[in-house]
C-alpha cells in the first residue's frame, strides 16, 4: 500500500509498504480520507524530543473508509460496512483499528467525510465543560474544534463570545451562532471589551482552543469568580505557567478536556454522530481544504498557514 512517512521536520516521503493484517479483534479499513489535526504541526515542525522517521500513515488519526478485512473474533461489522475510527496510521491506503474503537456510518453520511475523532472530542469537550442555558460562554479560537463548540454551546442557550485572530473565523462564529465576536489581537483591550459586553463579573465558562501560552493566559482572566475554564487546546510544545494567584483568588474550576479513557472517546463519537446524521450539526462547511495523499505536506501547510477562508483540511485518499 502506499503511505506517507514524516522522515524528518519538513520532510513527507509517499512509500510503498507492507499492508497490514488485522490480527484479532481488529478491523483493516480501506480509507477514504483522513483529516489533518493541528497536533500534526509540533512533528511536522520539529520537537527535540521527537524520533524521525515516523510510522507509516503515523501522523493520521481522523480516519474513515470501508471494512477491508477482519480480524478472528470480530463480530458486528461485515466487509463493506462503512465506518470512522479511532486509529492512529491513517495517512495510508490501509489501516488497522481495534472493533470496540470502530463505529458504522449510517446511510444518512453516504458520500459525505467524516473525520470522527475531532468531532467526537468537540462532543466530548462540550459534555465536560458542563454548559447551561443563560451562561456566558466565552470561545478563545475558532478553528474547526471552536466553532463545533460554538454551535453546540449556543444550542444549549448560551450566550457565546467568540475570540479569534482572523476575520474569517469570526465570521464562522457568527454563522456557527456566536453572539458577540472578538478579535484577538490585544490582551488588555479584550478583557475591556469583554467587560463592556457582560460587566465586570466576566464569564461562567471559557473554553480555550487554541494550546498556546497567551490564550491559556487570557482564559484564565476572562473566566468569572467560581466559573469554569476548559482546556481545549492541546499544548505539545513545552510546558505552560498559569496564574495560580488569579485562579485561586476567583476559586475557579479547571477541566482539562482531553478524553483518553477509550469508552468516553467513543461515546463522544457516538454523539457526534448522532449529531451529524440527524442533521442537528452539519460540520460541511468546515471541511474548507482537501488535498491528496501526495500533497500531505501542501495540506500540514495549510492547516499551519491558515490561508484565506481555511477552517480544516483534509486529505482525501480513496
Amino acid at each position: 500500500m502506499k503511505a506517507a512517512i514524516l522522515e524528518k521536520p519538513g520532510v513527507i516521503a509517499l512509500c510503498d509498504v507492507a499492508r497490514p493484517e488485522p490480527g484479532p479483534g481488529e478491523i483493516r479499513i480501506r480509507l477514504e480520507g483522513c483529516g489533518v489535526c493541528a497536533s500534526n504541526l509540533e512533528p511536522w515542525a520539529g520537537q527535540e524530543w521527537l524520533t524521525y522517521p515516523g510510522e507509516p500513515g503515523g501522523l493520521g488519526h481522523e480516519g474513515w473508509g470501508h471494512v477491508d478485512a477482519l480480524g478472528e473474533g470480530v463480530e458486528g461489522f461485515e466487509v463493506g460496512d462503512r465506518v470512522a475510527a479511532l486509529s492512529f496510521r491513517s495517512f495510508a491506503e490501509y489501516d488497522l483499528a481495534a472493533a470496540e474503537m470502530t463505529i458504522k456510518l449510517p446511510g444518512a453520511l453516504e458520500g459525505r467525510p467524516f473525520p470522527g475523532e475531532p468531532l467526537g472530542c468537540a462532543f466530548n469537550i462540550f459534555r465536560r465543560s458542563d454548559i447551561r442555558p443563560g451562561q456566558t460562554v466565552a470561545i478563545i479560537g475558532i478553528g474547526f474544534l471552536g466553532a463545533v463548540l460554538t454551535r453546540l454551546c449556543s444550542e444549549a442557550g448560551a450566550r457565546v463570545i467568540a475570540i479569534s485572530r482572523r476575520e474569517e473565523s469570526l465570521a464562522l462564529a457568527r454563522s456557527y451562532g456566536a453572539a458577540e465576536t472578538v478579535p484577538m489581537d490585544d490582551h488588555w483591550a479584550i478583557i475591556e471589551e469583554v467587560k463592556r459586553l457582560i460587566g465586570d463579573a466576566m464569564c461562567e465558562r471559557v473554553i480555550e482552543a487554541v494550546g498556546k501560552q497567551w490564550p491559556l493566559d487570557l482564559a484564565g482572566e476572562l473566566t468569572g469568580f467560581g466559573g469554569r475554564l476548559i482546556v481545549a487546546g492541546y499544548h505539545q510544545d513545552g510546558p505552560r505557567q498559569v496564574n495560580m494567584q488569579g485562579w485561586n483568588w476567583k476559586g475557579i474550576d479547571v477541566i482539562n478536556a482531553h478524553e483518553r479513557d477509550p469508552a468516553v472517546q467513543m461515546q463522544g463519537l457516538q454523539e457526534a454522530l448522532d449529531a451529524v446524521a440527524t442533521g442537528r450539526l452539519d460540520p460541511e462547511p468546515l471541511y474548507s481544504h482537501r488535498f491528496s495523499l501526495e500533497q500531505l505536506g501542501e495540506a500540514l501547510d495549510a492547516t499551519r498557514d491558515k490561508p484565506g477562508n481555511f477552517v480544516k483540511a483534509l486529505v482525501m485518499i480513496a
